[in-house]
């Protein structure tokens, strides 16, 4: 039954995912699957340390707020089967501004009932946070209702081992065109807060490096609200990832911990990218202009709602690297559990795509090659292939970071510390990405040009006049 709620706020976060991982296991010298560090601890009696939400149970499975893994992944395919197949039955209409503030809601109880399923998990409510509004949204981005429910619902999602700071749980689809990230209260606040905003953004730019949102759901079991988000996937777990950076334009502590460090694929920062790759990623001069020109509108969207503290997330494949790399078992482990993906199907979702211009929209950019990515190359020659996207949106600047602005410039200088009115960090954002991290491959000059200059050089030394004339201003300078 749809009811309207109050307005929100919400505020969806995207931590840099480790897409590499097809799941939080790890394969051990005999071939047999074992717990990732944190569960090996659990079952050694050694404490865990807990991230936010996301904790280890007794058996070493990965938990969310005391919620085994596996139940709320299967809570959240029964709950998406019954929400999308119940809208289909709907007529299609206009977007109205109530749209973007209807709650549905349907009990699962495990023995079944006259609309739901029998499962063997416990008693849960399912919540779908504008229905409407986000099915044309998935229409916008040519997702069909079949294509949605087949990607997410008919084989077993897909954990990501990477949580991120706040402990929230990722999960990709089987076919990588889908991530669902666990969201807190205030993420999906603001994010339903935001649909207008987003709804008329989408209306006129399509074509984006900010997140796609596809839905907005809430599980409700053991007395708790566990809130996701359905967005593209960035990182294709079909391309092996050699660097990866957090980009802000910041470099007030904008530098990886040791601990990241150590990470199989650790996410760099800004600092590190300047002493990484001090003469940046060169593109040819029209992607290098598409992409800035989307960062710039994507900036400008960003500032007229009040939001900072966003991020590029910046994943670098090196063709030059890959290609030189001998086939490992875990290289082939990986080609097995990516071989049945295809090139994602959804519109406007890969960062090729992204930055392409209506005026390249019957060009055929996307190949299998780039699967999706920016072709690019380094200083030296290397040839690349970037996938990008803008995440974190959802900080706005409000008075309590405001606050923390003022403290961090009493201490350091304000204009190099991530936290700044939404106007500055857009331009310095900007500023750094456009200068700094992205570049034009230089022109060569033109053969026939210098063929030119230096036939009129010969000339005009060969040239009497011009001979003479020169004779003349030697021979007055020596005379004065």
């Amino acid at each position: 039954m749809a009811s309207a709620s109050s307005q929100p706020s919400l505020a969806v976060g995207f931590p840099s995912l480790d897409p590499g991982v097809p799941s939080c296991t790890v394969s051990s010298a005999s071939g047999i699957k074992s717990p990732m560090a944190s569960e090996v601890l659990y079952a050694s009696g050694m404490p865990i340390k807990k991230t936010g939400h996301r904790g280890v149970d007794s058996s070493g499975e990965t938990t969310y707020k005391k919620t085994p893994s596996s139940a709320l992944k299967g809570a959240i395919q029964l709950g998406i089967t019954h929400t999308v197949g119940s809208l289909s039955t709907k007529p299609e209409r206009d977007v109205l501004m109530q749209d973007f503030y209807v709650v549905e809601s349907i009990f699962f109880p495990s023995e079944g009932s006259k609309l739901t399923p029998a499962h063997h998990y416990n008693d849960f409510r399912f919540k779908t946070y504008a229905p409407v509004a986000f099915r044309y949204f998935r229409e916008l981005f040519g997702i069909p209702p079949d294509d949605y429910l087949c990607s997410l619902c008919s084989e077993p999602l897909i954990e990501l081992c990477s949580s991120g700071a706040s402990g929230s749980l990722f999960y990709v689809s089987s076919d990588d065109d889908f991530i669902i990230k666990t969201v807190q209260h205030k993420e999906a606040e603001f994010l339903q807060k935001l649909l207008p905003g987003y709804y008329l953004n989408l209306n006129q730019n399509p074509r984006t490096l900010l997140p796609k949102f596809y839905g907005l759901y809430c599980v409700q079991a053991g007395g708790k609200n566990i809130r996701i988000v359905v967005m593209n996937n960035l990182l294709p777990r079909s391309v092996k990832m050699h660097t990866k950076y957090d980009l802000k334009g910041s470099t007030y502590k904008r530098r990886a911990s040791q601990k990241e460090r150590e990470k199989p694929l650790p996410t760099f920062k800004d600092l590190d990218f300047l002493q990484d790759i001090p003469d940046g990623l060169f593109l040819d001069a029209d992607m290098y202009s598409a992409l800035c020109k989307t960062l710039q509108r994507d900036c400008l969207v960003l500032q007229s709602f009040k939001i900072m503290d966003y991020s590029l997330l910046l994943s670098i494949h090196n063709i030059d690297h890959a290609q030189r790399e001998p086939l490992s078992s875990d290289t082939l482990q990986v080609s097995v559990d990516t071989q049945r993906l295809t090139p994602q199907k959804v519109l406007y979702s890969t960062a090729m795509e992204s930055i392409q211009g209506e005026a390249r929209l019957g060009d055929t950019m996307e190949t299998d090659d780039h699967m999706g990515g920016i072709p690019a190359q380094t200083s030296k020659g290397e040839r690349l292939l970037l996938y990008i996207g803008i995440i974190d949106i959802l900080q706005s600047y409000t008075c309590l970071k405001k606050l923390e602005h003022s403290w961090k410039a009493l201490v350091h200088d304000g204009d190099t510390v991530s936290v700044h009115n939404p106007g500055f960090y857009a331009e310095r954002f900007q500023r750094f990405m456009c200068n700094a991290v992205f570049k034009k491959i230089p022109l060569k000059p033109s053969p026939s040009k210098n063929t030119t200059l230096e036939n009129l050089n010969v000339q005009s030394q060969s040239s009497p006049i011009k001979r003479k004339a020169s004779e003349d201003l030697v021979r007055d300078s020596a005379s004065l």
